[in-house]
Formats: structure tokens, C-alpha cells, sequence
């Protein structure tokens, strides 16, 4: 059954099927709608008593839903200096050191930093020898994307790909998944060097939003756009620790890569299949 599983993504036509699913996720259908949300709760068990709006009426949209807002307080950030904290809430999928260049995906499958990254080889020396993690987020997860430590932004990438699923079952079996799909790569300056937040897209996401640019994706594309921004000045940005950084509309992973020495190490509980909270204590820095 799990190879049939693999096999179908496969042969589906994945990118049809999201924009389509998109299109469906953003519509305002009313009763349908609020039907839809309410299956969706009882399906996956969501807590909507974290939710800012826990009645499933309030959400015009599946998307407006999807990407709903928590009640103020309810993630506490680790007031600990000496700590990043949790970009999101979802469950590790992998962490540790970029070896030569490499990323471990899961048993039996690695991948370059450089492919991840859109194949941008001055980004990918800037990571070399340091750290990177993994998270993946559920259907059930919060999906807004948090800082883990304040960081001023210098650059963003869009690197076209496919959209297979990013479950773990996907991980296990598709060579270079987070390399292969679709994805928004962004860089960040921070006081422990640089970091990459690479949001990666995968089967019927909508899109990938960040703060600062809005909807990245969809359109799809077939190549390679970069932005740089300045990291001073007056239109420099500059995000706090815990501040909003991006969205998925529709679950998926989050890829970040750390600097040479940049972490000292992960916190306690850090390790695949660990369940993470945003603003909880992620890594202690060097």
C-alpha cells in the first residue's frame, strides 16, 4: 500500500490538483463552507479553544481558517537569551549537522544545502559546516510561521519544483524531497550569523505567503527569481524574536540552516518525531 502510495504522487498531476484545491480554499461558500471547517476539526482533532476565533462560523474562507490566528498568550516565547526558539508549531522531522555539503532526509536519503537553496552557491558557503533542522507540519498544526531569534531580512528566493506530499512517509521514499519541491527560500542577519528559512511547498498547499511580499506562490513558475533587501537604512526589515514571518495555506515543512558554530546545541527533547510548540526553547546558540 505504500508503494502504491508513492507511486500515485507520482503519476498525479500535483500541481493542477493544488491550484485547483486553492481556488476551492479560498472561495466563500457560506453553510458550505462552515460544513467543510467543521469536518475538518472533527477529523483532525483540532483544539479550536487556542483559536483567536474558536467558532467555526467566523472563518468566511477555508484559507481564513486554515491560517487562523491564536489567542494572545497562548504560545509564550522562552524569555531565555541564550535560546532561538520554535518558528512553528508541527513535530521534527530530522536535525543535526550539514555534513559536506549534505542534509539528512531520512534513512537512506540525503540532499545538498546547495540544491535546497535554489543552487545559489554564495548562500550555500554561508551555511557550510553548521546545522540545519527540519519541521513538519500536520493538517492539525498552527500554520503561521514565526521567527526563532530577531533577524533582519537579505534575501528570498523562489526555486520552482514539484509538489509531492511532505509526510513522512514521502520523506522515506522520495529522494531530495525538500530539494525537489517547490519553495521560498529566505535569509535572514542575525547576531549568530546568517539563517535560511525555507519554506517548502508540497501536494494541494495553496500558497506560501510572507509578511513582506504577500502571496509568493502560486503563480508557479519554471525558473529560479531572487530578491535582495537591504539590511540597513530605513526600508531595511527587521523581525523580532517570535514575530510573524510567513504562512501555509494548507499544511507543510519548514527547512532551516544555521551557520558554522551558530548553535551550540539543541535543546532538551529536540529529536525526530518530537512535537514543537512555537516559542518554546529550540536551540541554545554559541
Amino acid at each position: 500500500m505504500d508503494k502504491l502510495k508513492i507511486a500515485l504522487q507520482y503519476m498525479m498531476p500535483k500541481h493542477l490538483l493544488s491550484r485547483l484545491v486553492g481556488k476551492l480554499a479560498a472561495a466563500e461558500l457560506g453553510m458550505v463552507t462552515t460544513s467543510v471547517i467543521k469536518w475538518f476539526i472533527k477529523q483532525y482533532k483540532i483544539d479550536m479553544s487556542e483559536a483567536a476565533q474558536s467558532e467555526p462560523e467566523a472563518y468566511a474562507s477555508f484559507n481564513a481558517f486554515f491560517t487562523r490566528a491564536l489567542k494572545p498568550g497562548i504560545r509564550p516565547l522562552c524569555d531565555d537569551d541564550d535560546y532561538i526558539v520554535h518558528p512553528v508549531d508541527g513535530a521534527v522531522s530530522q536535525c543535526g549537522p550539514i555534513k559536506s555539503g549534505r542534509i539528512f532526509q531520512a534513512k537512506g536519503h540525503d540532499y545538498s544545502a546547495l540544491a535546497l537553496l535554489g543552487d545559489q552557491v554564495d548562500d550555500a558557503k554561508r551555511f557550510e559546516g553548521g546545522d540545519f533542522a527540519t519541521i513538519y507540519l500536520a493538517p492539525k498544526d498552527y500554520h503561521r510561521i514565526h521567527m526563532p531569534i530577531k533577524g533582519t531580512l537579505s534575501k528570498m528566493t523562489y526555486v520552482p519544483g514539484e509538489l509531492f506530499s511532505v509526510n513522512p512517509l514521502t520523506a522515506e521514499n522520495v529522494p531530495g524531497l525538500f530539494a525537489r519541491n517547490e519553495r521560498v527560500v529566505t535569509i535572514f542577519e542575525t547576531e549568530i550569523g546568517p539563517i535560511a528559512m525555507v519554506l517548502v511547498g508540497a501536494t494541494i498547499v495553496a500558497s506560501i505567503e510572507t509578511v513582506w511580499a504577500g502571496t509568493v506562490t502560486p503563480p508557479t513558475g519554471k525558473k529560479v527569481f531572487t530578491w535582495d533587501y537591504p539590511t540597513e537604512g530605513p526600508e531595511a526589515l527587521t523581525l523580532d524574536k517570535g514575530e510573524e514571518m510567513g504562512r501555509f495555506k494548507l499544511g507543510s515543512t519548514v527547512v532551516m540552516l544555521f551557520a558554522k558554530d551558530a548553535i551550540e546545541e539543541f535543546a532538551d527533547g529536540v529529536k525526530p518525531k518530537a512535537v514543537t510548540r512555537m516559542g518554546q526553547a529550540f536551540a541554545k546558540i554559541d
